[in-house]
């Protein structure tokens, strides 16, 4: 499950001896954007010796690996998809990558007698990919889709804004096409680091839409994007009241039940099921 994953740039040491201290459910080592072109083959080197040296617990280990249309997204598969991480982000995704990618990872498992599958999450930062959304999102490997609204607005031709109106249409079609699949809907970072009110409006109103969970690209957003997206006190009552209700139903053989005046089906009890679930794995 996830709320928050922290991006961080895989030729920073000093951040990723740290990488377990944040409280994000995942970090994301970054090979693409947070390093230069003349430190690419250095980046690849740090990160595969940090993993050697360090053994990270209870959390995800995502690498954004750079693209597959570059001279540098085939070798650091070959070099980083290993049992110590779980999953590779794929940037500017399409259905062409994201089905290449797939089979470059089997490939490596196969040849490095892997036990861990590795799963995808691509980036849906171009128009295209925006479209191919639902495709994209129905590989086997696919366990989630992340929006990313900087490079799709320049894509756009657009300027990005606070009220985030320019990206809406694409926010909708990643959280249909991966809650239509059963995987997460990952929000698009928030890049102001210092303005906590907007990174909470802005979360707040992704979860309305239906997005599960939000990158972050600095550590002071991990919690404001933990609380937004952690089930409120409030909502885990109203689903043990629900599943309590739906107990007696059943013993008294009854086949309608209400709860707090309003009648209960089952969508409403999948979905008091799934509140209780993520509260019992956060621990809240």
């Amino acid at each position: 499950m996830r709320r928050s994953l922290l991006f961080i740039p895989a030729n920073a040491p000093a951040m990723m001896q740290n990488a377990d201290v944040f409280e994000s459910d995942g970090v994301i080592f970054d090979f693409e954007d947070a390093v230069q072109m003349t430190e690419k083959d250095a980046a690849v080197d740090l990160f595969t010796q940090f993993l050697n040296q360090f053994q990270l617990k209870n959390i995800e280990i995502l690498v954004r690996i750079n693209g597959l249309d570059t001279p540098y997204g085939e070798s650091d598969l070959n070099r980083i998809v290993s049992d110590q991480i779980d999953t590779i982000m794929l940037p500017k995704a399409t259905v062409e990558s994201t089905a290449l990618c797939e089979g470059l990872i089997r490939k490596i498992e196969k040849k490095k007698k892997m036990q861990k599958t590795i799963k995808i999450i691509p980036i849906i930062e171009r128009a295209v990919s925006v479209i191919e959304s639902f495709e994209i999102a129905s590989f086997e490997r696919v366990d989630g889709l992340l929006l990313g609204a900087e490079d799709l607005s320049t894509d756009l031709e657009v300027e990005r804004t606070e009220q985030g109106l320019e990206i809406l249409f694409a926010r909708s079609m990643v959280i249909m096409a991966a809650k239509a699949n059963g995987i997460d809907a990952i929000d698009t970072p928030y890049t102001s680091t210092t303005n906590s009110k907007g990174l909470e409006s802005d979360s707040r109103f992704a979860k309305s839409l239906g997005m599960n969970a939000k990158a972050c690209i600095h550590p002071n957003q991990i919690d404001i994007v933990n609380q937004v997206f952690s089930p409120s006190l409030e909502a885990i009552e109203h689903a043990k009241r629900i599943l309590e209700a739906e107990v007696l139903a059943i013993q008294q053989q009854r086949g309608a039940f209400s709860v707090d005046g309003k009648m209960i089906d089952k969508p409403i009890i999948d979905r008091a099921r799934k509140v209780i679930e993520k509260a019992r794995h956060w621990k809240i």
